[in-house]
C-alpha cells in the first residue's frame, strides 16, 4: 500500500503545484512542464504497482447488479472527457468537465470494488479531484468558457463510444472483466 499511497501523494502534488506554488512554477518555465509530466508518469506508475502488489484487503461485498450501474456512469465519464477535448457545445458552460468525470469514474469504481486498495486509489483521486476544483475555483473565481466546435456533439458521442469499447477491452484483457 506505501506504493499506492505514495504515487496518489505525487499526483496531487504533481497536479497541485502550478495553483499552490505559482512563483516556483513560472521560475521553471518550459523545463517545468517536463517535470510535471515525468512526475504524473511516476504517480501512474506507482499508483499502479501499489494497486497491483496491494494486499487483498476485504471491505464489503458489491452486489453484482452495481456493475450496470458503474458502466453507465463510466459511458458519462468518458463522454465528459471526449467533448472536453472535441470541445462539444453540450458541455460548453460546464467548467471543469475532465475533473467531473474523475470524480463520476471514481465513483463508480468505489460502487463495484470492496477491497482496501480499491477505497484507497479510487477514494484518493476521487478527493483529489474534489480538492482540484476547490483550488482552481479559488485561484480563479471568473471563468470564461472555451469556445465550442459546432458539430463536436456527434464526434464526442463517436469518441465516447470507441474509448468505451477500448476500456472495456483492456479491462477484458486485464482483468477485472466490466461485465456481468
Amino acid at each position: 500500500m506505501t506504493f499506492l499511497i505514495l504515487g496518489l501523494i505525487l499526483w496531487a502534488a504533481a497536479h497541485l503545484f502550478k495553483r499552490l506554488a505559482p512563483g516556483l512554477r513560472a521560475r521553471l518555465g518550459d523545463p517545468g512542464k517536463g517535470l510535471v509530466a515525468l512526475a504524473l508518469v511516476a504517480a501512474v506508475a506507482l499508483m499502479v504497482f501499489g494497486f497491483r502488489t496491494a494486499d487483498f484487503v476485504y471491505l464489503w461485498e458489491p452486489p453484482r447488479f452495481l456493475i450496470h450501474v458503474n458502466n453507465l456512469m463510466m459511458l458519462g465519464a468518458v463522454f465528459l472527457f471526449a467533448a472536453d477535448g472535441m470541445r462539444a457545445p453540450i458541455i460548453g458552460g460546464m467548467r471543469h468537465p475532465q475533473l467531473t468525470a474523475v470524480k463520476i469514474w471514481a465513483m463508480a469504481h468505489l460502487l463495484v470494488n470492496g477491497d482496501l486498495a480499491s477505497v484507497i486509489l479510487f477514494g484518493g483521486l476521487l478527493a483529489w479531484a474534489v480538492v482540484e476544483v476547490i483550488v482552481i475555483n479559488r485561484a480563479q473565481p471568473v471563468w470564461t468558457p472555451k469556445p465550442v466546435k459546432p458539430g463536436a456533439n456527434l464526434k464526442a458521442v463517436i469518441g465516447t463510444v470507441l474509448a468505451t469499447a477500448i476500456l472495456m477491452a483492456i479491462h477484458g484483457w486485464i482483468g477485472p472483466h466490466p461485465w456481468p
